[in-house]
């Protein structure tokens, strides 16, 4: 089924591009507002270039998985995999930690760069858009090593549309989305499909000889889980869930994905009262 890379592709794009698109909104939605709308060309430089560079490391990714052959590319897809799980768990729990406050955050930041000059102005836009540009390419390698087909592209790119333009309709107002419950919903299944994604890499390691245990399998649903159906194209896509996985697979999958789920799942501390009483940080809904 073609596409069974497609959710967790567009899911990706949607997620970072939403992010990313945040970000964007805060910066030019501050500028607007205090009246410095000549500092505007300086940001969607920062803009541009941290997308180049995100573009630059999917290509270079996907020249390096290429070019190499035999042990060797399933060494690097399987440290491809890796570093994606890394960057998904990080980005899922540092969005839960900073949402309510990044808005606050990104427009100190805008504003000391105003007073150091355009070149400090580039660099706070390009640094902010980076972060979720090369996220967003080392996760997209990761689902594409699993179905190396247009798919995962016509994917990612439908995600990042549909967040521009979700972005665009919360900067101008004409659309309110509860963005707690928004991140909450997209972190449940993108740690499950990082699950299915770090179980992919521990495949590759074991055929690359790195790890043990390649003919050992754990189970056979072949029966109840005809490869050949929709939605066993869909589980496989979406979370890598196969007929007939590695002892070791099945361990690394429940390995990453309980614990990840418990701790995501665990309502978040109040943070301390400090001595001195600080203002309310913005709503994390707040873009303008």
């Amino acid at each position: 089924m073609p596409g069974n890379v497609f959710l967790p592709a567009y899911l990706t794009g949607l997620r970072e591009g939403l992010e990313a698109a945040l970000v964007v909104s805060i910066l030019v939605g501050f500028l607007v507002k205090s009246d410095r709308r000549k500092q505007l060309p300086l940001v969607w430089s920062g803009v541009g270039v941290a997308v180049a560079i995100s573009v630059g490391v999917v290509l270079a990714l996907g020249y390096a998985s290429e070019v190499l052959t035999g042990p060797g590319r399933e060494l690097f897809e399987a440290i491809t995999s890796v570093v994606a799980v890394v960057f998904v768990t990080w980005m899922i729990f540092w969005m839960r930690k900073a949402a309510r406050s990044i808005a606050g955050h990104l427009r100190a930041k805008l504003s000391d760069a105003i007073q150091l000059g355009p070149i400090a102005v580039v660099v706070v836009a390009f640094l902010a858009v980076l972060r979720e540009g090369v996220e967003t390419a080392v996760i997209f390698m990761g689902i594409v090593q699993q179905s190396p087909t247009a798919w995962p592209v016509i994917g990612i790119s439908t995600g990042i549309l549909t967040a521009a333009a979700l972005g665009f309709a919360l900067y101008a107002s004409m659309l309110r989305i509860n963005l707690t419950k928004f991140f909450t919903w997209t972190g449940l299944l993108l740690i499950l499909v990082a699950a299915g994604i770090f179980k992919y890499g521990v495949h590759d390691f074991q055929e690359a000889g790195v790890l043990p245990g390649l003919g050992t399998k754990a189970f056979d649903l072949t029966a109840v889980l005809d490869p050949t159906t929709w939605y066993a194209s869909l589980l496989t896509g979406m979370f890598n869930i196969t007929p007939e996985p590695t002892v070791l697979e099945v361990i690394a999958w429940c390995a990453y994905a309980v614990p990840v789920l418990i701790f995501f799942l665990l309502p978040a501390r109040a943070k301390q009262p400090t001595a001195v009483a600080q203002p309310a940080s913005p709503a994390s809904t707040s873009v303008n």
